[in-house]
């Protein structure tokens, strides 16, 4: 079975996500959508929350596929990858900085654990999207539809944004 681990703090998941993980459930048989903890980096969402979001957007999702699951994940993704025996990690390039940090992470993931890294080119009507972008633009009221699935919209309004 071929496993791919999407990785990610998805704290909201945007419409760029998604287009990477349905992407990437076409050409796997299984995509794991592994959103991480980080006890250093303060998030909107908790953890729980962000699953949540995370399963009730694909569930909406018209080309909602059937092969992806969403785990927590914490420490280091290689060793998430290794224990569910996941062999590939996805990840969205959203322009040239992207690359050169992604790259140096998918080496070293490489060497510690074989762990192969595919990257995916953003669709470009997504390729300025970030969730830090779009808490900020919430949070002053600015609107963020269409860049967000309408469940992460709605749980953005009920936290004061919009």
């Amino acid at each position: 079975m071929r496993r791919a681990a999407c990785p990610g703090s998805f704290d909201p998941i945007t419409n760029g996500h998604l287009d990477i993980v349905i992407r990437a459930s076409k050409l796997f048989d299984e995509v794991v959508v592994a959103v991480s903890i980080n006890k250093n980096k303060a998030t909107l969402f908790a953890i729980d929350e962000r699953i949540e979001l995370i399963r009730q957007a694909l569930r909406d999702h018209p080309a909602a596929p059937t092969n992806v699951v969403v785990d927590s994940s914490h420490g280091l993704v290689v060793d998430f990858c290794r224990s569910r025996g996941i062999q590939s990690i996805v990840k969205g390039l959203r322009a040239v900085s992207d690359f050169d940090y992604e790259l140096q992470m998918a080496q070293m993931n490489n060497s510690l654990a074989g762990v192969e890294t595919l990257f995916m080119s953003t669709n470009p009507q997504y390729a300025f999207l970030s969730s830090s972008l779009v808490k900020e633009v919430a949070r002053y009221g600015g609107d963020v539809s269409g860049l967000v699935p309408d469940v992460v919209l709605k749980a953005l309004r009920d936290r004061g944004g919009q």
